[in-house]
């Protein structure tokens, strides 16, 4: 008799019907938008890493501004950052808000990456292994963390943000609006395949759709999923 062998991984779910329906809905309506960290439009995995910090409680449009001043100085990478100080980093990203911290932060992710042997050593971690050397770094949580382990180091992590709260909540769908990260990541996971594919564009289409349609106000007549939410205006 035959044993599966012990590496052996059960086979991934097939993607959940309301996630079929939810992944294709989106996609038709921007599958044609330009997302920060699509491929070809990112410049690099330190770009991502640099931009996971600086977007943090701001828009895109002042992390990208931030990342400009820091690549015009010379300073988008890990030796640079560790060697300047926080208040030369927090004029240069000044215009993300919060520069102190921001600076301090990125400082320790360029400390992080410094310890394991550089960028490429510290994105070749297995993926348990580069989450918790992420979180372990002064203002890394586990949302910037799945950020970069999806976007930099290619890894099916699915992201949990801000977004993708408010939107399945108003869809009824989810581990509700009171449990964790963790519960949130684990809902999703058990739901797709792991496919790093499926997971940036899904997260990119949610994090358009909460920009664009599904706002703290929303605009319900344009949504695309409006036949699915149960909270779509009118209703």
């Amino acid at each position: 008799m035959s044993h599966p062998s012990p590496a052996a991984r059960p086979a991934a779910p097939p993607p959940a019907p309301a996630l079929v329906r939810l992944h294709a809905a989106l996609a038709s309506a921007y599958a044609g938008q330009l997302w920060h960290w699509a491929p070809g439009v990112a410049r690099g995995p330190m770009e991502i890493i640099a931009g996971a910090v600086l977007v943090q409680h701001t828009t895109w449009t002042n992390a990208e501004r931030a990342l400009d001043a820091l690549r015009t100085a010379g300073a988008l990478d890990a030796s640079a950052l560790a060697a300047l100080p926080e208040r030369e980093i927090a004029a240069l990203v000044r215009v993300s808000g919060t520069p102190t911290v921001k600076a301090r932060r990125l400082r320790a992710v360029a400390r992080t990456i410094e310890a394991a042997g550089g960028l490429d050593a510290l994105l070749a971690l297995p993926h348990h292994a580069l989450r918790a050397a992420l979180i372990e770094t002064h203002g890394i949580g586990p949302e910037t963390a799945d950020a970069v382990a999806l976007y930099a180091a290619g890894h099916p992590a699915f992201v949990i943000d801000a977004y993708t709260r408010r939107l399945f909540g108003r869809l009824a769908l989810g581990p509700g609006a009171r449990a964790s990260y963790a519960a949130w990541q684990r809902w999703f996971e058990d739901r797709l395949p792991p496919d790093v594919t499926l997971y940036r564009n899904l997260h990119a289409y949610i994090v358009l759709h909460g920009k664009t349609l599904c706002r703290a106000v929303p605009r319900c007549d344009a949504c695309p999923l409006r036949p699915q939410c149960p909270e779509g205006c009118g209703r």
